[in-house]
């Protein structure tokens, strides 16, 4: 992959697939991976939040990061999350992934510990000056430390090796005056945002392209969305934002995240196992409710499942889903064709 490569389109911060002892799940990983670039998704964003990296150990994340790159070889670039514990770590991090290849790693604000915007300079400062690989700048005050848009203009004009902002604050005028202030100065600069939700908006108002969790449960709809909306066609656009907006709520509230994106990437006919991440009763029936929903939604789509047999074996699958029933049907008649034949 070209490292100078424009970071652009829609990068999927894809779930990561687990065996039934909770490990990770290579082959069906890999699968994962090449229906996705099928699909049409410009980038692949490994380790991200929604990958749900702190749920792994640092070489898990390094394993994750090797395989995603094996598998894409070359096809699209990866933007690979280098968040660890500290400066220290994720600078190895660092290095260990411009190794192998990827495009830029992506480094969320310091997590746990709430931190002043100087503080937030001083860290991305560090890593700046010292990465062998470009950086993006992944602001998530959902979760971490908030990064001011004063602190990322400051970083963009002083250390050419951070490219670009992934911004999950869902602002739009943060994204605004982001692009406003740096644009002019860094053309080469890359706005993403993570908030699928106003990807339409981002994107008209100047976004280079987005991240975004939807994406590896229906890639087809943001691919649609990103086409239409850089080719004019508004009123498309505007379409595929108000049924990406229906699939996003459902995903994201229905339980804590971002266990609902597993269960979508289930229900299009991926083993994803069970999370490591415990879940109570209540969490449980809520799973199992929207992996119905979201049956309902792609059937009302036509999105095709990538495997009928690994998606009735989802652990979210009740016995009254749609796809168990033609199973069942399917068997019976398989069944009566045999007898018939043993009574000619």
């Amino acid at each position: 992959m070209n490292s100078t490569a424009p970071i652009e389109g829609i990068f999927v911060p894809n779930v990561v697939p687990l065996d039934e002892r909770g490990r990770i799940n290579e082959p069906e990983l890999r699968r994962y991976i090449d229906w996705l670039i099928a699909k049409g998704v410009h980038g692949l964003y490994p380790n991200g939040s929604t990958s749900e990296f702190v749920r792994f150990t640092p070489p898990e994340r390094r394993r994750i990061i090797e395989i995603t790159v094996d598998q894409t070889a070359g096809r699209v670039p990866v933007l690979a999350g280098a968040a660890e514990a500290n400066v220290r770590e994720t600078l190895a991090a660092c290095e260990y992934y411009h190794g192998l290849g990827v495009r830029a790693v992506a480094i969320v604000s310091p997590i746990y510990y709430r931190l002043s915007p100087d503080n937030i300079y001083a860290y991305f400062a560090e890593i700046a000056a010292r990465t062998p690989v470009d950086v993006t700048v992944y602001n998530m005050p959902m979760l971490t430390s908030p990064i001011d848009v004063p602190t990322v203009v400051r970083l963009a004009e002083e250390f050419p090796r951070i490219v670009a902002i992934k911004d999950s604050s869902g602002d739009i005028p943060q994204m605004m005056r982001l692009i406003s202030a740096i644009r002019p100065r860094r053309p080469d600069f890359a706005f993403l945002t993570g908030w699928d939700t106003v990807l339409v908006p981002m994107l008209m108002l100047g976004c280079n392209g987005g991240t975004n969790a939807g994406a590896g449960v229906v890639p087809e709809v943001t691919r649609a969305l990103f086409d239409a909306t850089r080719g004019g066609r508004l009123d498309e656009a505007r379409r595929w934002q108000y049924r990406l907006l229906q699939y996003v709520d459902a995903l994201f509230y229905a339980a804590d995240f971002p266990e609902g994106f597993r269960v979508g990437a289930a229900a299009r006919g991926f083993r994803m196992g069970e999370s490591r991440q415990p879940h109570s009763e209540r969490q449980s029936e809520s799973l199992r409710n929207l992996a119905r929903t979201i049956e309902t939604m792609l059937a009302e789509d036509g999105f095709e499942s990538a495997d009928p047999r690994a998606r009735s074996a989802s652990p979210v699958a009740t016995a009254g889903s749609a796809s168990d029933r033609a199973v069942v049907q399917r068997v019976v008649q398989e069944v009566l064709q045999v007898l018939a034949a043993h009574q000619r």
